[in-house]
Formats: structure tokens, C-alpha cells, sequence
């Protein structure tokens, strides 16, 4: 037993399919050996029932016994004749003249008992102890008397009564290609286990299931892909799962690293305003007798830094509105043209300069949004051009409409920046020349909030420098919430 569980999977499944299909062979052969021999059985009991027939017929004709036995006894080799009483007392016995009266009662008999209850019997095999011999026994009643003929139970008779070996041989053959049949099953309900055992190995250790075999097309092949499928989905959900709680967590660390940087940022650009006030308020202070118009001087260049501290608050207040609480901004029906003026156009009046601003635009341009956030776009853009391009002109333009979808062009003929500072333009406090940006009193928060704006109506913005000389920035504006 021991050795039997030690053994593998698909020989103990053969070996129980072997064990299960010998014992219904056996079976199958005792039953129809059984089943044979009484059919040919049943076939010599109604030949010697039908001379059980002529007999009773010709004792009725008044015939004597002997005279009966001697004309079958030479048509039926070792004819055996015996007449019974219904009490079982033997009247005529062809082995036993003239001493039937030493005979037994032969009521015991099976045959003599199956033909007092239902006319005839017959008995396959019985020692008879009056003559020393194994007989066949067929009995019939007739008009109270029990007429009973017997065949010796001899080789001949033996060969008659047994199977045929053509059908042992037969049911060997169906046996040996049922074993090559099970043994085929088995051998592929195993290797589907063993596939499963492979498959739940490897979940126990976390691996791929991609080099998983399928199964094949059965119920249990089917069950089998099933799980493996949910499983390789399972792997796919907690593999995105894991990405996108990575990329969470990226994000939230770049969050926390803009926000550290934007800290020290504005720490930074802070200092600069902060430290000329003090200084020009300690200078002041320092010196009662100070002439006044350099008094007046220092006061208004204080006044000026205050100015830049407030709009550099503006800014950032902006630029943390807009990207931690856009919900909170609340948007209007409005047309974009006096808004672009506005903002744009006299912008170079305010400052003196002599930078042409040129409008290619429709009168009417209808959109959806938020008026400071829109008017910051122009203005800022327009602010560039004038404090760092060093151009003569800047043109703002509306190229295209594209169903809900404005496309604007603002570009001047300026000198442009080199190459590796465009991808960093939108970044906070990003400047490419540091000292002229802070001379010309910008907070370095002017392009984001531009690119902030322009995301919050649902556009795009890009920058390159154009062929001919100058910066050009292209954008997007969608019409509608």
C-alpha cells in the first residue's frame, strides 16, 4: 500500500482504471458464462422435454415401459428412463430392473420438486447413487405421473453445455484495447494535473504564468484555462495596481518636491524685495540729516519693491489656486477680443515702448471661462515679449477654430532663446538671464501661470523660436466648459 500512494499520479489512476475494469470484466464473463451455459442447458432440457412428450403419449397408448425404452434408447445414446409417482416412489427405472423397490424416495429431487409445482424441471448436474453416475435430468408431469428422462453427464455432454472459446477470446480483446483506452484517458487527465500542479507551484512562489500550456478542449480543460485566465488577470490587476500606486507615490514625492522647491523659491525671490526695503529704510533711519530728495528717492524705491512683493504674492496665490483648487474659480460667458486687447495692447503705452502689438482677430470670439485667468494669458505673453525678446513687434493671432477649440498664435520679432531653455520656460521662477529678469522686475511666475491658464480651459501650449528671428508660443482654448 505503501508503495502504491509512492508511485505517481497517472499509475495509480491506471492501476485503479486497470483494477476497476478487470473486476467488470470478470463480471461481465462470470455472468454470460453463467448465462451461456443455462441457454444451452434450456436448449437440452426442451429436447428431452419433447421426449419426455411422445413417451407420456405412448404410455398412454398402453405400452409397456421397456418396450418404450428400448425404441429411443437407440436414437439417444446413454437414455436414461425413469417413471415416478407423485408421492416420489420410483415405478420404472431403465438402469435398475426389478429392484426399483430399493430406490429412495425421490421427492428431494430439484427436478421432481420443479415438476409437481410448475410441470417440468431439469437438473445440470447430479451424482446418481443408485448407478454410480453424474447425469442430466429433465422431468415432466403428465396425469399425475412424473416421466423423467436422463443424459449421462459424460465429456461429450460437458463440451455441449460449455462456452465457447471464441467469445472468452473476444472479451479479452475488448478488455486489452479498454486498458489502451484508459490508459490514453489517463495518461491526459495526468498531464492536465500535473499542469495544475505546475500552475499552483508556481503561484506559490509569485512567477509568471505566461509559459502556461493551455489545456485541452475538455470540461476540465476548460475549468483549468478558467483559472488560469482569472489568475493572469489577477496578476495584470495587482501588476497595474502596484504601477499605478508607484506612479501615486511618484507623483505625491514630486508634489512634495515642488512644493520644497517652490518653498525655496519663494524664499528666494522674497529676500530680494525684502532686503532692499530694510536697506533702504535702515539707510533712512541711519541718517536723520539725510538730503530730501535722496530721501524721496529711497522712499519710492522702497515703494517699488513693495510693489513687486505684492505681485509676486499675486502670483503664487494664482498659481496655488489654480492647480490645488480650480473648482473654487468660477467661469462666465464672455468675448475674448476686448479681454486680448486689454490686456495686450496697452501694456507697451503703460511702459513707453516702442514694441508694435499687431491683432488678427474676429470681433467677436465667445468663450466660456474666467476672465483674470484669460486676461493673464495676453498679458503675460505680451509682458515677455516687451521686458526680454528686444523685438519691434508682436503679433497675436487666432490661426484656426476647430470645432470648440480656439488656436492662437503670439509671436514676436525678437532675438529668442537658445534651444535647451525652451523646455524649462513654464517652470516656476525658471529665467535665463537671472540678473536682467529681476532688473526688469519680473516675479518669474509669469509663464506658469500662463500655461496654468491655458490648461484650466482645456488647451495646450507650446514654444519654439521661429526661422526668421523671435519666440513664438502656440496655444490652445477650448470655447466651452
Amino acid at each position: 500500500m505503501a508503495s502504491f500512494y509512492k508511485s505517481s499520479y497517472q499509475q495509480r489512476l491506471f492501476l485503479l482504471v486497470l483494477l476497476f475494469a478487470g473486476v467488470l470484466t470478470g463480471c461481465f464473463l462470470l455472468f454470460q458464462h453463467h448465462r451461456e451455459r443455462l441457454y444451452k442447458a434450456q436448449g437440452l432440457d426442451a429436447q428431452l422435454q419433447l421426449l419426455n412428450l411422445r413417451v407420456a403419449h405412448e404410455l398412454q397408448q398402453g405400452e409397456p415401459p421397456e418396450k418404450i425404452y428400448d425404441r429411443h434408447r437407440l436414437t439417444t445414446e446413454g437414455l436414461r428412463l425413469t417413471l415416478i409417482d407423485s408421492l416420489g416412489s420410483v415405478l420404472y427405472d431403465s438402469e435398475r430392473h426389478g429392484s426399483e423397490a430399493d430406490l429412495t424416495n425421490h421427492l428431494s429431487r430439484n427436478e421432481v420438486k420443479e415438476a409437481l409445482q410448475v410441470g417440468e424441471g431439469h437438473t445440470i448436474r447430479r451424482h446418481s447413487e443408485a448407478v454410480k453416475r453424474d447425469y442430466f435430468y429433465s422431468a415432466r408431469l403428465e396425469e399425475g405421473l412424473i416421466i423423467r428422462t436422463a443424459l449421462p453427464y459424460d465429456w461429450t455432454l460437458a463440451k455441449t453445455l460449455s462456452v465457447d472459446s471464441r467469445y472468452l477470446w473476444y472479451m479479452v480483446l475488448i478488455a486489452l484495447l479498454l486498458l489502451v483506452v484508459g490508459y490514453w484517458v489517463t495518461s491526459q487527465l495526468a498531464q492536465n494535473i500535473l499542469r495544475l500542479r505546475k500552475f499552483t507551484e508556481k503561484l506559490d512562489r509569485g512567477e509568471e504564468i505566461s509559459d502556461i500550456a493551455p489545456f485541452p478542449d475538455d470540461e476540465l480543460g476548460e475549468v483549468s484555462n478558467h483559472i488560469v485566465d482569472l489568475y493572469g488577470r489577477l496578476q495584470r490587476a495587482l501588476a497595474d495596481a502596484e504601477r499605478e500606486h508607484a506612479s501615486a507615490l511618484r507623483e505625491e514625492q514630486e508634489k512634495i518636491r515642488i512644493k520644497r522647491q517652490l518653498t525655496n523659491n519663494i524664499s528666494h525671490e522674497l529676500k530680494t524685495p525684502v532686503s532692499a526695503i530694510r536697506g533702504y529704510l535702515e539707510t533712512i533711519l541711519m541718517n536723520p540729516a539725510m538730503e530730501k530728495e535722496t530721501r524721496t528717492r529711497f522712499i519710492e524705491k522702497s515703494y517699488q519693491q513693495t510693489q513687486r512683493l505684492q505681485q509676486l504674492l499675486q502670483d503664487i496665490s494664482l498659481v496655488t489656486r489654480m492647480e490645488e483648487a480650480p473648482h473654487l474659480i468660477d467661469c462666465e460667458e464672455l468675448n475674448l477680443r476686448p479681454l486680448i486687447e486689454e490686456a495686450a495692447c496697452d501694456l507697451p503705452v503703460e511702459r513707453g515702448s516702442s514694441m508694435a502689438v499687431l491683432l488678427n482677430l474676429p470681433e467677436e470670439l465667445p468663450i466660456r471661462g474666467n476672465g483674470q485667468l484669460l486676461h493673464s494669458i495676453f498679458h503675460n505673453l505680451t509682458e515677455n515679449a516687451l521686458a526680454y525678446s528686444g523685438g519691434t513687434t508682436l503679433r497675436i493671432e487666432l490661426l484656426d477654430r476647430n470645432g470648440e477649440h480656439y488656436r492662437f498664435r503670439v509671436a514676436d520679432d525678437g532675438s529668442g532663446v537658445e534651444e535647451h531653455h525652451l523646455g524649462r520656460l513654464f517652470e516656476r521662477f525658471y529665467r535665463v538671464d537671472k540678473g536682467r529678469s529681476r532688473k526688469m522686475g519680473g516675479t518669474g511666475l509669469g509663464l506658469s501661470i500662463v500655461k496654468n491658464a491655458v490648461l484650466f480651459h482645456g488647451g495646450h501650449i507650446e514654444v519654439r523660436n521661429r526661422p526668421e528671428g523671435g519666440l513664438e508660443f502656440l496655444f490652445t482654448l477650448c470655447s466651452r466648459e
